[in-house]
């Protein structure tokens, strides 16, 4: 039997990428990045797809890409902060595998976020923007089946949860 994904969502800066590599490392599943895959096929950093493309354009990519993604099995999928905005992105993805939302609070996800400067929708007051695109995206987020709160966690303490229910769920 083929092996189900593990899909991580949730707002930027609350652990998705680094709990994917956590992951990974545990269940010998190979970690996918979809900033990274989109990045790296634009031949683009994703602040220079938003400044030149536009964010329309962007969710295009990450919805092919969800098409894409969705029809493989046994990989940890980290998605970009926005991939709750396409509701056909989180059903696609709860075809074949478990989705686990990861979620901080707006001051954690500040403290996280606060020196990057990949993020192109955090410019000017950046504790402003993340609680208002926080507020807006919360109830996507929280439609979400599965979700782990990470403020204060490890990324091993933020995995564990995570595989037991993917353990439960396989």
């Amino acid at each position: 039997m083929s092996k189900r994904n593990i899909v991580l969502v949730g707002f930027m800066g609350t652990g998705k990428t680094v709990t994917g590599r956590v992951l990974a490392k545990q269940t010998g599943m190979k970690l996918i990045d979809m900033d990274s895959i989109i990045a790296e096929r634009q031949n683009q950093t994703i602040p220079e797809i938003f400044a030149q493309k536009g964010e329309p354009a962007f969710r295009a990519m990450e919805r092919e890409l969800t098409r894409e993604l969705s029809q493989q099995n046994g990989l940890i999928i980290s998605t970009g902060g926005g991939i709750v905005l396409n509701p056909d992105n989180i059903a696609d993805f709860e075809k074949t595998g478990l989705v686990v939302c990861l979620k901080a609070s707006p001051e954690t996800i500040f403290q996280r976020l606060e020196k990057d400067t990949t993020r192109p929708l955090l410019s000017g007051d950046k504790k402003k923007q993340i609680e208002g695109l926080l507020a807006q995206r919360k109830p996507l987020y929280d439609a979400i089946k599965h979700s782990v709160h990470t403020d204060g966690l490890s990324d091993e303490q933020t995995a564990a949860p995570i595989l037991k229910l993917y353990a439960l769920e396989s």
